[in-house]
């Protein structure tokens, strides 16, 4: 059974640097590799949003080790679900850094300009990372 996860987080450190994100982009492209996962990790600022998706074991496995991950704090489940077909089938972690993103793309989604995953709904931020896509922001299609 497939299923997609969605959670937010702080950079553990303060700030989301160029180290820290090859790091945890790395470590995710390997082990997502191995396990059937795909996904997408929006950065910026102090913030990490992932979505990632493959089977139900693998993600819980995966999410249950992000809780730990020393790089992350204040993980907060956005988002949990069945689904029928992936998303970011194509990806074994593709990404965004979200301090690039155009203003009114944040707007659209959030009160403020500063995106802000903490404040939205799970549904929203999936709305978010579907309008990413089909603009194309998502990178790093390995």
């Amino acid at each position: 059974m497939l299923v997609r996860l969605l959670y937010v987080s702080r950079a553990a450190e303060g700030q989301v640097t160029a180290e820290l994100t090859e790091s945890i982009m790395a470590s995710a492209r390997a082990y997502n590799l191995d396990n059937g996962i795909t996904g997408v990790l929006c950065y910026g600022g102090d913030i990490f949003m992932q979505a990632i998706e493959g089977g139900r074991q693998e993600i819980n496995a995966l999410y249950s080790m992000i809780l730990r991950d020393s790089r992350h704090c204040d993980v907060v489940l956005l988002h949990y679900e069945e689904i029928h077909e992936r998303r970011f089938g194509g990806w074994t972690m593709g990404h965004v850094n979200l301090t690039k993103l155009n203003t009114s793309v944040v707007l659209k989604y959030s009160e403020k300009p500063e995106l802000d995953p903490y404040s939205m709904s799970g549904k929203v931020s999936m709305a978010l990372l579907d309008e990413l896509m089909l603009t194309a922001s998502v990178i790093g299609r390995a």
